[in-house]
């Protein structure tokens, strides 16, 4: 079964302004990359802890910048779709919302 996350916190002030200084903080630089020593442009602001129908709102876990890390859209992708620790834990549902499956 799937859970919704309202996609309006994506459009949100809070999250916009969010997201945008955190990136801005990192150099726009994808911090896994980094780390190997690689200098590739951050793409996504990514909530470590992944966010769900009953933690979206909550601003500690949403808004909070160490809940945050920027990544390149291939790191991105490596740590939903790819890698021995990776699971599919988001889809879209039959009306293209956004879900978190359980």
């Amino acid at each position: 079964m799937a859970r919704s996350i309202d996609r309006s916190f994506y459009k949100s002030k809070a999250w916009k302004i969010t997201r945008e200084s955190y990136l801005a903080s990192k150099g726009g630089l994808c911090e896994r990359c980094l780390a190997k020593g690689e200098i590739v442009p951050a793409d996504i602001v990514h909530h470590k802890m992944w966010l769900s129908e009953e933690n979206y709102l909550d601003p500690s876990i949403s808004l909070n910048w160490k809940n945050l890390e920027c990544l390149c859209q291939k790191c991105h992708n490596n740590e939903h779709f790819g890698g021995k620790n990776a699971q599919k834990r988001w889809d879209f549902d039959k009306d293209g919302r956004f879900s978190i499956l359980s």
